[in-house]
């Protein structure tokens, strides 16, 4: 069974949002339209507690997208962003949410960032989505959302990793910043994932 993973499509990732991808709400309207075509729909949400460690406000003396260590691991500091039961967290108004059946909130634990919809970045705990996806009968995923080089992208390499077949829809995602987004979709493709646009479905 194909099963279609909207990840993060919240108003802090949307112009005007603390952590703003460039263009993300233009994909709205071209995810909405996706998900008639398939069986399962789920979604991702960041949902980040107050003084998240992955916040730069966190870090003395240290700015938006410098890189210190987290829980052992490189991490790159944001803005705050996509706090629990803020208007920031809650997905887009202009999403369609009527046919999602699951939502995986990730980023929950303040000592490590969660960038893909299955795992923290040390892989130490599971958001319960592969679980699931496999209880359901799930062979193929079809990712999309924001941001196309970090969460959608770590979320597709997670996907390979897990032996799903995985698509990664180019034209229903946007970037924060084009040449990490090339690398990664060329590091999905080399793992064996899909980098398609939605006319190919």
């Amino acid at each position: 069974m194909k099963a279609f993973i909207i990840v993060d499509i919240q108003n802090d990732f949307l112009p005007g949002g603390a952590l703003e991808v460039p263009g993300g709400d233009a994909i709205i309207p071209v995810v909405n339209k996706l998900q008639e075509k398939f069986p399962l729909v789920v979604a991702t949400q960041d949902w980040h507690p107050e003084g998240h460690g992955s916040f730069a406000s966190q870090h003395e003396g240290k700015k938006v997208f410098e890189k210190t260590t987290l829980g052992g691991i490189e991490q790159i500091l944001w803005p705050d962003h996509c706090i629990k039961g803020t208007k920031g967290a809650e997905l887009s108004a202009d999403l369609n949410t009527g046919t999602i059946e699951g939502f995986f909130r990730k980023g929950t634990d303040p000592g490590v960032d969660s960038y893909s919809g299955f795992f923290d970045n040390g892989k130490k705990k599971s958001t319960g989505l592969a679980g699931y996806l496999k209880e359901k009968g799930v062979t193929d995923v079809y990712i999309c959302g924001l941001a196309a080089d970090v969460c959608v992208a770590f979320t597709a390499l997670d996907a390979i990793d897990l032996n799903f077949k995985t698509f990664f829809i180019n034209d229903a995602t946007r970037p924060i910043d084009d040449k990490n987004l090339f690398e990664m979709t060329e590091n999905i493709k080399d793992k064996g994932g899909y980098v398609i646009d939605s006319a190919d479905i």
